[in-house]
């Protein structure tokens, strides 16, 4: 009988070289019996077969984490899942390894992989596959990504010319109120398919997440107007800058699921030539910079067509005002906080938009104190603010604020592995880690 080849538990440098995308065709022959392969690797060497516990330091690491590696399609991918489970070069120095990715690999070869599910099988080599397929479903999810600012911009356009030449409200009214209930299914559609969709969200998450978004749409089309009148006293309401962010926010669904796509897809390539951690976090840092600076430049280009969208909105040519800011600022704040959920860190995505509600409610609230006797010192801060920037300032410092701190936080955390591997990757971060064991049958 021949003998299997025996693995060394080491890395080796020269199979590195190939990249992690050849190491998912590689199979190391192991054997499946755990006993049996501790005893060949470096750790079990020269220990007997019956000998346990501290001659192997990776077993109790191999059980505790034995579903991620049996879900595995590479090491890479366990190392994303131990790096999300909190373990360092330094704690896989105490199982005898240099760094996560040689424990990976020692956790990728000794545990049997799962039964995979059948791929479909490949067409034939004279059969080409059915044409225009794929271009055409990307063309319709395109088209649907423009679908909300289309109908917001015509939506807005049709409500205020109507009640400029008729000089009727209602007219108005019931085009806006018809617009905007096509606006937000068209939104909800961009949500539930696509890049923007958040993948496993309870109904709990949804329900906080929609509740802080709608507190800040709500705000940026009534914070000001509320704002004012607490501190200067009633004056009539201005539909122009309301419907002017909300085309711009809606603007704003395209280029932020066309930059999730591109650095999701960027993301995974680079997972799969990265032969190490640092290497993965080194090539997706100017991705990620290159999205977010993307997306900036997206919405200095929009701001300007949300001006001609709106009948009554400055001239193209005027420089932008602290609302305008504001806007930016809000749809900064959401992109993160989708991206961020997107790829699994939805409580940071819910921290960061709570924080910008706290933070004008906080104003709105103190401004109506300050109405009582005696507590004119409590809207001092705000008055003064309001007084040097104007209303829209308030919104902007909440958003932009939160938006930077959001900006932050990703930027460590999305360039990190376990924010985009597979299933495995995923359910590390999010699902508590079993102790289901191998089987231990002779």
């Amino acid at each position: 009988m021949t003998t299997p080849p025996r693995w060394n538990g080491r890395f080796d440098p020269a199979s590195s070289d190939r990249g992690l995308g050849a190491l998912s065709e590689v199979r190391v022959p192991v054997s499946r019996r755990p006993d049996e392969a501790s005893a060949r690797t470096g750790a079990g060497r020269g220990q007997g077969k019956g000998r346990r516990g501290p001659a192997d330091p990776v077993r109790a690491l191999m059980h505790h984490h034995h579903d991620l590696c049996a879900r595995a399609v590479d090491p890479l991918e366990i190392a994303a899942g131990l790096e999300a489970h909190g373990v360092t070069d330094r704690t896989a120095a105490r199982f005898r390894h240099r760094d996560v990715f040689s424990l990976a690999e020692e956790l990728y070869a000794r545990v049997p992989r799962a039964e995979e599910p059948a791929l479909p099988a490949a067409p034939a080599p004279g059969r080409a596959p059915a044409p225009g397929r794929a271009p055409a479903a990307r063309m319709a999810l395109g088209a649907l990504w423009l679908l909300p600012g289309t109908l917001c911009a015509a939506t807005a356009s049709a409500a205020l010319r109507v009640d400029a030449i008729r000089k009727d409200a209602t007219v108005g009214l019931a085009v806006g109120a018809g617009g905007a209930a096509l606006t937000a299914l068209a939104l909800w559609l961009c949500l539930r398919r696509g890049p923007l969709r958040v993948h496993g969200s309870g109904r709990g998450g949804r329900i906080v997440y929609v509740l802080g978004a709608g507190w800040l749409l709500g705000y940026a089309a009534v914070g000001d107007w509320l704002l004012t009148g607490l501190l200067d006293g009633r004056r009539p309401y201005e539909a122009a800058p309301a419907t002017q962010a909300a085309v711009l926010l809606a603007l704003a669904v395209a280029p932020a699921a066309w930059c999730a796509h591109w650095f999701a897809a960027r993301a995974r390539r680079r997972l799969a030539v990265s032969r190490g951690l640092e290497e993965f976090a080194a090539r997706v840092r100017p991705l990620f910079a290159g999205v977010v600076t993307a997306f900036l430049c997206a919405l200095a280009a929009l701001a300007p067509a949300a001006r001609l969208a709106v009948p009554g909105s400055p001239p193209v040519a005027t420089p932008p005002s602290m609302a305008e800011a504001a806007v930016v600022a809000l749809c900064g704040l959401l992109f993160l906080a989708r991206l961020l959920a997107v790829h699994g860190f939805r409580r940071a995505a819910l921290m960061g938009t709570a924080a910008a509600c706290a933070v004008q409610a906080v104003a709105l609230a103190t401004a109506a104190a300050a109405r009582l006797p005696g507590a004119a010192p409590l809207g001092a801060p705000v008055a003064r603010l309001t007084a040097a920037q104007g209303t829209a300032a308030i919104p902007a410092a909440a958003c932009g604020a939160a938006a930077l701190a959001l900006l932050i936080y990703a930027f460590g955390a999305l360039c990190r592995a376990s924010a985009h591997g597979g299933p495995g990757a995923r359910t590390a971060r999010t699902a508590p880690a079993t102790s289901t064991a191998p089987n231990r049958a002779p």
